[in-house]
C-alpha cells in the first residue's frame, strides 16, 4: 500500500477543518491539503444547519454568557470576547466573498435581529442590569431595551400576541444580528478549496490508525467505508475537527496532552412550524433564560431560521441524553471513550452532576404537549398540530481533569495541542462555528507558529484586519470594521 505524503491532513468536513484549510491556504497556497470525512458529504454533522442553532453567535441574546454573580453584579466579560472573536468571522466571510471565495452572503447569512426576552420582575431587573452594561461598552452600541408592550408587539408580535398588558416583561434588541446557515457556509468553503491543486476531498472514510512517526509526521491509516479499502498518508500536521469524533480521535493519538480528557454528550431536539403564515410573521431570535439545572445549549429560543434557501421557524432546543458521541454514532462511543486516565474525572462527574443527568432524562421523557406547554411560554396562542419534532445535532461537553475535585465538566471549547504542535484537537460545543476564524487562527498560532514571519502575518491582516489587535479596547478601529462588514454581508436594520 502506497503512503502520500502531504503537509496538512484535516480531519472532519466540518466548519472547523473548512476554515482552517482556508486560512492555510491563503497564508500559503503551496501547502498540501487533504480534507477527509466520514460521510458521503460534508456538513452534515455538527455543522448542518438542522443541527445547530444558525445563531451568529455574538452574546447580544444568548443571557448564559452573561451571569450574574453572588453580589447580583452582571458579569459581561465573556459576552465581550464572543462578540470580538464572531467579529473576526465576519471580517474573514466579507473578504472571502470579495475575493470570489464566497458567494453572495445571502446564501449563507441573513439579517435577523437578536431579542432577549424576560418576564417577572427579578428577571426584568437582570435583563435591564445586563443592558445597561453592555449598551455602555461600543461592541453592544445599538442595542434597544424596551418594558413598552407596543414596542414590543413590533418586535415579536407572535410572542406578544394576546399576552396580558399586566404582565411585567422585557426585551433587548439588537436589529443587525444574525442567522447563519453553518452548512451552507461550509459547502462553499469546501467547493472553493477544491477548485486548488493541492487539495484533496476524501468522502465516506475515517480514520483508522494513527501514529506519530519517528520523524515527527504522522502517519495515518484511512478506511473507505464503500469499499473497505485501505489508504495510508503521512503528514506533518494533523487537524481533529471532528465534533463529537474529536475526542475518540484524540485518544487514538496517544499524545500525553490528551490524558485526563472525557466526554459528557448531549442530544437536541426542535419543535419545528409547519404553518407558512405562521413563520412569516416571526422574523427574530428570540432567546429567554434556561431552565434551573439546564446545560448551555439547551437555552430556549424561537428561532427565525433560513436553510439551504428556505425560512424556517424552530424552537428549542429540547436536551436529551444519549451515549452517542455523533448523530451517526454508536450507542457505544460514551463507554468506548472510558480510558484509566479518565476513569475518575469521569465517575466524579457522573456523581456531582446527578441533577443534569436527571434533567436530561427528564427531556427526553416528555410529551409532544409538555413541549408545547414550554413553546407557549414564547407563544402563547401554539397550536400543536402546527409543529412537528425533529432531531437537532449531537454536542459532547468536556470533562477534564481538576485538582480540587478530581473532574469538571466545561460547556465550552478548547483546543487540545501536542508540544510540538504537530496534531491539534478541538473540543466542546458552545459558541462554535460562530467563532471559528478565530479559533483557527489560534491553531495557526499555536501549532505553526515558526512558520508565522512577517509574509504570513501581513496576509493574516489582510483577511482579518483586526488581527493583532483588540477590539474590545479600540472602540474606533471596531467602528471601522464593523461598517465594512455589516455593508458587505448585507447585515442592516431589519
Amino acid at each position: 500500500m502506497a503512503t502520500k505524503e502531504i503537509d496538512v491532513l484535516l480531519v472532519g468536513g466540518g466548519v472547523m477543518s473548512a476554515t482552517l484549510g482556508t486560512l492555510l491556504n491563503k497564508l500559503d497556497p503551496s501547502l498540501s491539503l487533504t480534507m477527509v470525512e466520514r460521510l458521503d458529504h460534508v456538513a452534515h454533522e455538527s455543522t448542518d444547519g438542522w443541527n445547530n442553532a444558525g445563531t451568529g453567535h455574538a452574546g447580544y441574546c444568548e443571557l448564559n454568557y452573561t451571569p450574574q454573580n453572588d453580589q447580583g453584579d452582571v458579569e459581561i466579560d465573556r459576552a465581550l470576547a464572543i462578540n470580538a472573536n464572531f467579529e473576526v468571522s465576519l471580517q474573514l466571510w466579507s473578504n472571502l466573498i470579495a475575493s470570489g471565495d464566497l458567494p453572495a452572503p445571502t446564501n449563507f447569512i441573513n439579517t435577523t435581529p437578536h431579542i432577549s426576552f424576560v418576564w417577572g420582575e427579578k428577571n426584568v431587573e437582570f435583563l435591564r442590569k445586563r443592558w445597561e452594561k453592555l449598551s455602555a461598552h461600543h461592541l453592544f452600541k445599538g442595542m434597544e431595551y424596551s418594558e413598552d408592550h407596543e414596542v414590543l408587539r413590533e418586535w415579536m408580535p407572535l410572542v406578544m400576541k394576546e399576552r396580558s398588558t399586566n404582565e411585567k416583561v422585557a426585551a433587548t434588541r439588537i436589529s443587525f444580528g444574525s442567522d447563519v446557515d453553518f452548512g451552507s457556509l461550509t459547502r462553499n468553503l469546501v467547493s472553493s478549496l477544491e477548485k486548488r491543486e493541492q487539495f484533496d476531498l476524501l468522502l465516506s472514510h475515517e480514520v483508522s490508525d494513527l501514529k506519530q512517526s519517528s520523524d515527527g509526521r504522522w502517519s495515518v491509516r484511512l478506511k473507505d467505508r464503500a469499499t473497505g479499502e485501505n489508504k495510508s498518508f503521512k503528514a506533518k500536521f494533523v487537524f481533529l475537527g471532528a465534533g463529537g469524533g474529536a475526542l475518540p480521535l484524540l485518544q487514538k493519538s496517544g499524545i500525553p496532552e490528551s490524558k485526563g480528557y472525557g466526554g459528557f454528550p448531549v442530544s437536541g431536539q426542535w419543535l419545528v412550524c409547519q404553518d407558512e403564515e405562521t413563520i412569516k410573521n416571526h422574523h427574530a431570535k428570540v432567546y429567554g433564560k434556561a431552565a434551573i439545572g439546564a446545560p448551555p445549549m439547551s437555552v430556549p429560543h424561537l428561532d427565525t431560521r433560513i436553510i439551504n434557501g428556505k425560512p424556517a421557524l424552530l424552537f428549542g432546543p429540547y436536551a436529551g441524553f444519549t451515549t452517542k458521541f455523533l448523530k451517526s454514532g454508536s450507542k457505544l462511543d460514551l463507554f468506548k471513550s472510558v480510558r484509566g486516565n479518565n476513569l475518575l474525572p469521569m465517575m466524579n462527574v457522573g456523581v456531582n452532576n446527578m441533577d443534569l443527568t436527571k434533567y436530561l432524562i427528564g427531556e427526553v421523557m416528555q410529551s409532544h404537549e409538555d413541549r408545547m406547554n414550554a413553546l407557549r411560554e414564547y407563544f402563547p396562542k401554539a397550536t400543536s398540530k402546527m409543529w412537528t419534532l425533529a432531531q437537532a445535532g449531537q454536542r459532547v461537553q468536556i470533562i477534564k481533569k481538576d485538582g480540587s475535585r478530581g473532574g469538571k465538566l466545561e460547556f465550552g471549547t478548547e483546543l487540545v495541542a501536542s508540544k510540538d504542535g504537530s496534531l491539534a484537537a478541538l473540543l466542546g460545543a458552545s459558541p462554535g462555528a460562530s467563532v471559528a476564524a478565530q479559533a483557527m487562527i489560534e491553531v495557526v498560532e499555536r501549532c505553526m507558529a515558526g512558520r508565522i514571519d512577517e509574509n504570513w502575518q501581513s496576509r493574516l491582516k489582510e483577511w482579518v484586519p483586526s488581527y493583532g489587535e483588540s477590539l474590545i479596547e479600540n472602540g474606533e478601529l471596531l467602528g471601522r470594521i464593523r461598517e465594512n462588514t455589516l455593508s458587505v454581508l448585507g447585515l442592516t436594520k431589519a
